[in-house]
């Protein structure tokens, strides 16, 4: 089978003829046949993700496809059946092996395509806001970076849950896109993002996905008792926070990596995903996608993604 993956520590990843695994004990093979791209996938060629696996590595974090042969001690699963795994690698390759426990059904409404694009974007803006920030109706939602795989689910979700949304993303084109999720206010990122965020009444809630100046704009235009997510760093720069400002406000930085919960409470991604798969069936929310891509294309569209050419998801369909 083919496989986009990285060989050795330094080596730039390929697309290689690698041998089809077979599934071990509670492990099920699945036809992959669609894959979402995210920005931690340019950061694991790096070697700079903090889950970044020792080579040799198949690069892909959340996959859909149909179970093609089962392990040794599965149970609840067949031969046949459409799920999704959010996997963290070897996503990006025409079959893969996976645990059984992380495979979720996918409804008959949703298509491949839209299953792996629901997965890390709307599980982390989900999470971040519901089960950590505790987002509550009426509250202001600030979201840097709105345009972005990440950063317009969150729009989707904060309007969802009753929040008003303002958007921030460069340009009017990713403006559009972020108004079209449900935002309700927009600012540009040319404009000072302190001052028209301040005209609008202060944040509550900022959901953050660029870090560096942006980060540290939205924290000074965050309301008292406000909470602030550092949810991603696409600016390149990781912002140190002024400890004596959080006790002059009494706000709150909160953690979130919808990684770390695959380890010690694996029940809490699963029951997200379940609850947005239930929600995309219902039409409370859309996966935008802006390029379907095959495999032989995913380092261009590992390309349009580091150059933010991409609004919403980039999907490859090995």
């Amino acid at each position: 089978m083919l496989a986009y993956r990285i060989e050795s520590k330094g080596a730039d990843a390929r697309i290689v003829e690698v041998p089809t695994p077979t599934p071990a004990e509670g492990q099920v093979r699945i036809a992959i046949k669609a894959c979402g791209l995210n920005f931690a996938d340019l950061l694991m060629q790096k070697g700079t993700y903090q889950d970044t696996p020792n080579p040799p590595f198949t690069l892909g974090m959340e996959i859909a496809g149909v179970i093609d042969e089962l392990g040794p001690e599965v149970s609840g699963l067949k031969v046949g059946d459409r799920v999704a795994v959010y996997s963290g690698q070897d996503g990006l390759a025409e079959y893969g092996v996976f645990d059984a426990d992380r495979a979720i059904p996918i409804p008959e409404e949703t298509r491949f395509e839209e299953a792996a694009a629901i997965q890390i974007a709307y599980g982390t803006s989900h999470l971040a806001l519901d089960h950590r920030a505790r987002l509550q109706p009426g509250e202001t939602l600030l979201v840097t970076g709105a345009a972005g795989g990440v950063g317009l689910t969150a729009v989707e979700i904060g309007k969802l849950m009753g929040a008003t949304v303002i958007a921030q993303a460069r340009g009017a084109d990713k403006l559009a896109v972020a108004q079209a999720a449900g935002a309700d206010h927009l600012i540009d990122a040319s404009e000072d993002l302190r001052a028209r965020v301040k005209e609008l009444g202060g944040a509550d809630v900022v959901y953050d996905a660029i870090g560096g100046d942006v980060f540290k704009a939205a924290f000074r235009a965050t309301n008292p008792e406000g909470r602030l997510l550092p949810i991603g760093f696409a600016g390149g720069d990781v912002p140190q926070i002024p400890a004596n400002h959080l006790l002059v406000k009494n706000l709150t930085v909160i953690g979130f990596y919808i990684g770390g919960y695959l380890r010690f409470r694996p029940d809490i991604v699963r029951n997200s995903f379940q609850t947005l798969f239930q929600w995309h069936t219902e039409g409370k929310i859309t996966p935008h996608i802006s390029h379907t891509l095959p495999l032989n294309q995913v380092e261009h569209g590992l390309r349009l993604l580091k150059e933010r050419k991409s609004t919403g998801k980039i999907v490859i369909t090995p």
